[in-house]
């Protein structure tokens, strides 16, 4: 869990960089691996090796990063399609 963390983290940093255009693999990576941390968060509180308390407060700040990056990967996917202006 604790690599899946730092990997995102690296996808973002690395994303932040790049150009309009070359954005969007890594935000998709991103979110792939925050996924799988709330997967992942799931199963040890089902398991009960995380309570209630500790996997609520997990998993707000997870889903949180999920939707800043998703909305971040929609503002990248809008800007780089092609200018619909003019068509019917």
């Amino acid at each position: 869990m604790d690599s899946l963390f730092t990997d995102a983290i690296e996808t973002v940093s690395i994303a932040i960089f790049l150009s309009r255009e070359e954005k969007t693999p890594y935000i998709r990576l991103a979110i792939r691996k925050i996924n799988t941390l709330n997967i992942f968060l799931l199963i040890l509180w089902e398991n009960k090796s995380l309570d209630n308390k500790k996997y609520i407060a997990l998993s707000e700040k997870t889903d949180e990063i999920g939707k800043i990056l998703g909305g971040w990967l929609g503002q990248t996917l809008k800007q780089n399609s092609p200018d619909k202006t003019g068509e019917k």
